[in-house]
């Protein structure tokens, strides 16, 4: 491997991650909706929760869900693109880690907007589909159903995949580049999140607080909210 590609396969991904959807998108949607920071109350209590990330879910409160589900969209190719483009062109090198990893980089913390970005998982899923699209639909599929069924967690579902990527990484492939690379979004994914992540461990220590309530915080949480209750889920308090 080339130090300057390997430089230039960063860069690139870095600065294409950095692109806003959220921001540009908004922006032609509705110049004056504010982006932020929302707060969202929690239902049976005085708590609220604070969404401060700039990504897909954070557009679909304010401008509702197609808007969100295209920034997602969006947000997914902005990585899946340019990773395509090194794996192709260098074929057996692994540059479309680089850039992979690099676009989750920008995403969560891009250079445009003041290193205030998303939680990743867009872009997460962004770059696994260029490098295994079978691999990103069944860790996707198996997080979602080991959160729900198993651990009966929306949050674990969410982020499950992301780190079911690592073992199906490194048995399908047994090379170190790619479980470096699973490492790596790993811990970028886990950074970002810490925010979210502290405040739903806060709430999930208060005792009167019913984690359902918590769910309907998200976009994300309510859209499981609909899937557990078509399956007949049932989310238990803590």
């Amino acid at each position: 491997m080339e130090p300057a590609l390997a430089v230039v396969a960063l860069l690139v991904g870095y600065f294409l991650g950095s692109i806003s959807f959220t921001r540009l998108v908004s922006k032609l949607k509705d110049p004056n909706a504010e982006l932020e920071t929302i707060e969202l109350p929690v239902e049976g209590t005085n708590e609220t929760f604070k969404i401060t990330s700039m990504g897909a879910s954070t557009a679909s409160m304010k401008l509702g869900p197609k808007v969100g589900c295209a920034i997602g969209m969006l947000d997914i190719l902005k990585v899946t693109i340019p990773t395509l483009v090194f794996r192709f062109l260098y074929p057996g090198e692994p540059y479309f880690l680089i850039t992979a990893a690099a676009g989750m980089t920008g995403h969560n913390w891009p250079v445009f907007n003041r290193f205030k970005g998303g939680r990743g998982i867009s872009a997460f899923y962004g770059g696994f589909i260029a490098i295994d699209w079978i691999g990103a639909i069944l860790c996707a599929a198996s997080g979602m159903l080991l959160g729900l069924f198993v651990f009966k967690d929306f949050v674990l579902a969410y982020m499950a995949g992301v780190f079911l990527a690592i073992p199906w990484l490194w048995f399908t492939t047994h090379e170190p580049a790619y479980l470096i690379y699973s490492l790596v979004t790993a811990l970028l994914f886990v950074l970002a999140m810490i925010p979210d992540l502290r405040q739903y461990l806060k709430l999930r220590k208060t005792g009167n607080v019913d984690m359902r309530a918590a769910m309907e915080t998200s976009p994300m949480g309510r859209g499981m909210l609909k899937m557990m209750d078509r399956l007949q889920v049932r989310k238990k308090n803590p």
